[in-house]
């Protein structure tokens, strides 16, 4: 049952609607979690109490993490060649996207991707292969990279390469991968309407084997793939029980040749009650503003930073981002500061 504070939201009062948000707001930062019906309250708040929302969620925010926002660069170290069947995904088996395909990149593409990441302000730097997960000459170029990215830059490293099993994880733990990335996608009752070549315990498992080696984990989703508002909730609070330190959430580029091709649910009013949810749920996690940003929230990009705080700067992984220059300004018109290399993004 919905609790009372959040079912007077729905008054016409702007005070009211206020004082239920910040009440809600009052029990996060007291350590309380919300529960199920209180986030679909927040994936359903009417749009004229949004910034009374953002408002609740930019407290828990600023309690963590302040006005500090992390920039994070994306590699596509291996594109176009995975054997797996997700529907939003243009390097899938299944899509017919026209995008660049080839193996693994080398030492020298993988480092001056590493020389971008820093001179765009990144603090992390992700490399992603498209595979079920990695093979052998894969891995092994990974535990010989890492080490020199850290010498050369100072930048953490997160390891996007598919499914891990535990002694793989533990091979990149003690290579000095700081974090692993593997989305979870979306909830698990609905991901058999994604993917059908693995499952939403698959990844789960990923991230135990991530966990136990002493990683962090960093995992999120896709809004927008036709999932139903409690789909969300399911992810959200899948990731605070699993203790997922970084959540990227993406916002569906339906990219020609794929599967969900011309698929467009989002507005960005709800794109933004998607980050403060997530933020309620997960008060001291990072929250990403990840892919997709630009399609769906649009001019509202900036009030989507009350919310999270971290970004992906550039381009993602088959698609265009944002012009880095952009960012930079959108960050000081906010009045953010930019964690820089070496620095935590937590208090």
């Amino acid at each position: 049952m919905t609790p009372p504070a959040v079912a007077d939201s729905s008054t016409n009062s702007p005070v009211a609607a206020s004082q239920v948000w910040s009440s809600l707001a009052d029990r996060v930062l007291a350590g309380l979690p919300i529960t199920e019906a209180e986030a679909l309250a927040v994936l359903a708040c009417p749009d004229n109490e949004l910034l009374s929302l953002l408002d609740a969620a930019y407290r828990v925010r600023r309690k963590h993490f302040g006005n500090r926002v992390q920039l994070y660069f994306l590699m596509n170290a291996k594109s176009g060649l995975c054997p797996e069947d997700c529907s939003y995904c243009s390097q899938s088996k299944i899509s017919k996207a026209e995008i660049p395909k080839y193996n693994l990149l080398d030492r020298e593409r993988l480092l001056e991707g590493a020389r971008i990441a820093a001179e765009q302000g990144a603090c992390t730097y992700c490399i992603v292969i498209s595979a079920r997960g990695p093979n052998e000459r894969e891995i092994s170029a990974v535990e010989a990279i890492v080490p020199e990215i850290k010498r050369q830059h100072d930048l953490k490293i997160c390891a996007c390469l598919g499914l891990l099993s535990d002694e793989q994880a533990q091979r990149l733990s003690n290579a000095g991968v700081d974090r692993v990335n593997h989305n979870v996608n979306t909830g698990g009752t609905y991901y058999s309407k994604i993917c059908t070549t693995h499952t939403h315990e698959d990844r789960v498992a990923t991230l135990r084997s991530v966990r136990d080696a002493g990683m962090e984990m960093c995992s999120g989703g896709i809004v927008g793939m036709g999932e139903q508002p409690a789909d969300l909730v399911e992810m959200a609070f899948l990731l605070r029980d699993l203790g997922v330190h970084s959540i990227p959430v993406n916002f569906l580029n339906a990219i020609d040749g794929t599967p969900l091709a011309g698929r467009s649910d989002l507005d960005p009013r709800y794109c933004l009650k998607v980050l403060a949810m997530f933020r309620l749920a997960n008060p001291d996690r990072e929250i990403r503003i990840a892919g997709g940003r630009e399609i769906h929230l649009r001019s509202l990009q900036p009030l989507g930073l009350y919310a999270a705080n971290s970004l992906f700067v550039g381009d993602y992984l088959t698609t265009k981002g944002q012009a880095p220059q952009a960012d930079y300004d959108m960050l000081t018109d906010l009045g953010f500061e930019v964690v820089m290399t070496g620095e935590a993004a937590g208090n």
